[in-house]
């Protein structure tokens, strides 16, 4: 949806100079050729850019006229971008490492003061994870990281969405973080885990002192062929997942009890539609934290679902107990 009002003026205004003045390409003189002029929504509110744009005048060097802008302008947003990447790494935050809804981040972001869209946060989510994507694919900065640190401890597991569906494998160094491979396999035999086994020691500038996985016997066949000598551990996830199911089953039961009890949010939202009055906000805020509560899971064994989902709730049900002490009436009745 379009911008309906104008931006109001930016409270900053902040000039970028490039660094270089000089060509390099034939080294002569960059001169100053125009001001290009961005506006930039931040944390700390919107944000006037001047860009000091130079360009080579000599005619016969292969850069004459090609603008070269500022070097900071990178730090503050991505090229014809609108929002600061504090913005963007905060978005990604709250998806990937809080499991946020986009409705659960879009509500944080205008707390915080941003003017921003329900439909925007989908768009930035989306580059967030261009960033990522073109971070993992960088290998000369993946070789530097490993070759400073100076051994991999490997973990190698697979994932498959669907059964029947072709595996997805990914292996990682534990002491980084980082991926080192990831690929899909139509089987998981010894010969094809062997295989990305070998591609990936290869690849490393540095010795592999340990590996971490699951106890699938061909993982362990494969890794006892092509790091003979090299400590295996079994994941001990697996192991604290073994031991919880009893108590999973239980939480995921109750889980489901709790849904029946909230079931009915949809109607409710549908008799507000095209109300603005503050009441009805209200109860639309309130349907949204329930939608919210149920959609958001927890990851078993750590995090409980049904828990998460109980605890939730009673803060909404305490919410609105505390609205209709002060009012004497409940907002939803």
């Amino acid at each position: 949806m379009a911008r309906r009002e104008a931006r109001p003026p930016a409270q900053r205004a902040v000039r970028l100079t490039p660094l270089r003045e000089q060509c390099v390409s034939c080294g002569e003189r960059l001169w100053v050729a125009y001001h290009a002029q961005r506006t930039l929504m931040t944390f700390r509110g919107l944000v006037h850019l001047t860009l000091v744009v130079r360009r080579c005048r000599t005619p016969e060097c292969v850069l004459y006229h090609v603008p070269y802008r500022a070097e900071e302008e990178g730090a503050w947003a991505l090229p014809h971008g609108e929002f600061g990447l504090d913005i963007i790494t905060v978005i990604g935050q709250l998806r990937y490492g809080e499991h946020r809804s986009i409705p659960e981040i879009h509500q944080r972001l205008v707390q915080r003061g941003v003017s921003i869209a329900q439909r925007t946060v989908t768009d930035l989510l989306e580059r967030y994870e261009e960033l990522v994507a073109l971070h993992l694919a960088d290998e000369q900065r993946l070789l530097e990281r490993l070759t400073h640190q100076g051994q991999v401890i490997l973990a190698i597991d697979g994932m498959q969405p669907d059964v029947g569906h072709e595996v997805l494998w990914v292996l990682r160094d534990c002491l980084s973080g980082e991926v080192l491979l990831a690929r899909s396999l139509l089987s998981s035999t010894q010969k094809d885990l062997s295989a990305l086994l070998g591609e990936v020691t290869e690849a490393l500038p540095v010795p592999i002192r340990g590996v971490i996985s699951d106890g699938q016997k061909t993982i362990r066949k494969a890794v006892a062929k092509l790091l003979p000598g090299v400590p295996h551990q079994l994941c001990q996830f697996h192991y604290l997942r073994e031991a919880a199911k009893p108590i999973f089953e239980a939480d995921r039961h109750a889980k489901a009890q709790l849904k029946q009890q909230v079931r009915g949010v949809r109607p409710i939202e549908r008799a507000l539609e095209g109300q603005q009055d503050e009441q009805s906000q209200a109860m639309h805020g309130y349907c949204l934290a329930v939608r919210s509560a149920l959609t958001d899971d927890g990851r078993p064994p750590l995090g409980a679902s049904g828990l998460k989902l109980h605890d939730r709730l009673t803060q909404i049900s305490d919410s609105l107990a505390r609205v209709e002490e002060k009012r004497g009436t409940c907002l939803l009745n």
